[in-house]
Formats: structure tokens, C-alpha cells, sequence
């Protein structure tokens, strides 16, 4: 709470134990926070109280109810610290048949939460002098021994993207391995699934030289490996498009 307000821990403290009054400028910060008045904040306790049950949680330190899901997600996901770093990603591209996408993506962790950035950077295979940029950025947890990544496009506010993919149970990931669900504006309104691997770079990494490698390539300037596990196939007998564990 006190980083929240942006007070220093030990004065609040002395705040609470009634030792010193809190500054006019800290006063009307702790009242909005708490969505109450500097006059409410200051009766009796068995009057304050009686107030302030009656109200729901108002002020900028009241999540909103229609949050309750999200924060829920953050308090039952796993360890992440292990997946926190640089990666690139690779899929099959759903906007250019036949292409490989490279793009630059970072997992962060901030206040207990792991936040996720994601940029797509090339050249349009069809307006040779056309570049392209892609933004992107959501949150990773930890659920159900999977590693679950929803993004969404910042720039065009047009997507929303998720990754389900096996974790590692090593220090490093090396890399992960899953399946992604999106679509492309170029594609109108067809969902799609794909294959897509994350390739771990190391938690302080060149980021103008990762970005220089970023873009859409054919298929033979991609790594054999990486080509294995983001084919995308439905073998005879199957009904739904599955990624086997590595």
C-alpha cells in the first residue's frame, strides 16, 4: 500500500501509531487513495467505521471489481522468475503464408506481477520497400504446469493473442516450446492457430542488435531446429492440433 501511495513505510508507521500528522500534501494523497475525506479521515473510529462500511471501495487504491479475475490470476500463478528475460519468438506467420516470423520479446517482473513486450519488425514480402512494425503487450503466468502469455496489439488495438507453452524446469528455459490462437487484419476475420517457440537470449541482452535480426524470413534462412518445432501438422488420426512435449 504505502509503495502504492508513494509514502515511505517507517513514516506511515509513525501516521498509524498517532507520533506525527502527515503533511497536507501526504494527507490528500492518503484520503484519495482510500476514496474518504480529510473530515471523515479525522472522526471518531466507531463513526469512521460505521461510514465507511456502508461504501464500496472507491479512489485510485480500489481495484475494480471487473480486476478481480486478473489479480486472481497473479496470486495463483507459480514461480516465474526463472522465464524472466529476453526471447525470440518464432512462428509461421499468419498474415504471410510461407514466412517465418523473428520478433524480440521480453518477460518482466514488476510489484509480483510478470509482464510481457513483444516487437515484430520487417519487411513487407510484398511492397519490397514497405517496413512494418508490431507492438505488443500483456501479461505471463504460471497455471496448470503451462505457461499462459495474452497479448494485445498496442499499436492497432485490433488483436489479442495467446501462447500456452510447456515451462522448463531447468534454471534457464534454453527454450519453450507451444501453441498460439490470433489472426491477422491481412487474413479478415479467420482465427488461427500455430506452433510458435521462444528462443531464451539472457536477461541483459544487445537490444538494437536482437532488433536488427527481427523480421520475416523463408523458410530456408530459419535453423533446421527451429523449423521442426513450429510445424504446424494434424498427423492421420488426430482431430485437433497438438504440440508433443520435448
Amino acid at each position: 500500500m504505502c509503495r502504492r501511495i508513494g509514502i515511505n513505510r517507517q513514516q506511515f508507521n509513525k501516521y498509524l501509531a498517532g507520533a506525527v500528522r502527515p503533511s497536507r500534501h501526504n494527507m490528500r494523497r492518503i484520503c484519495d487513495f482510500f476514496g474518504v475525506t480529510e473530515s471523515e479521515l479525522l472522526m471518531e473510529p466507531a463513526r469512521f467505521a460505521g461510514l465507511v462500511s456502508l461504501r464500496k471501495p472507491a479512489g485510485r487504491g480500489a481495484a475494480p471489481q471487473y480486476l478481480d479475475a486478473v489479480e486472481n490470476l497473479h496470486r495463483l500463478s507459480g514461480e516465474m522468475g526463472q522465464y524472466v528475460g529476453w526471447y525470440f519468438r518464432y512462428f509461421y506467420t499468419f498474415g504471410y503464408p510461407g514466412h517465418i516470423t523473428r520478433s524480440l520479446a521480453v518477460i518482466t517482473e514488476k510489484d509480483g506481477r510478470h509482464l510481457w513486450k513483444n516487437i515484430e519488425t520487417g519487411t513487407d514480402p510484398d511492397k519490397a520497400q514497405s517496413r512494418f512494425v508490431g507492438k505488443y503487450e500483456g501479461l505471463a503466468f504460471h497455471l496448470g504446469h503451462r505457461i499462459h502469455i495474452i497479448e494485445y496489439d498496442v499499436l492497432a488495438a485490433s488483436s489479442i493473442t495467446q501462447l500456452m507453452l510447456y515451462p522448463s524446469y531447468t534454471p534457464r528455459p534454453g527454450h519453450l516450446r507451444g501453441v498460439q490462437t490470433g489472426g491477422s487484419m491481412r487474413r479478415g476475420r479467420k482465427p488461427a492457430a500455430s506452433a510458435v517457440v521462444l528462443e531464451f537470449l539472457g536477461e541483459r541482452i544487445d537490444i538494437r542488435r536482437a532488433l536488427a535480426r527481427c523480421g520475416l524470413f523463408e523458410p530456408d534462412e530459419v535453423d533446421d531446429w527451429i523449423k521442426r518445432l513450429i510445424e504446424n501438422r494434424i498427423d492421420a488420426g488426430e482431430w485437433v492440433f497438438e504440440i508433443d512435449e520435448i
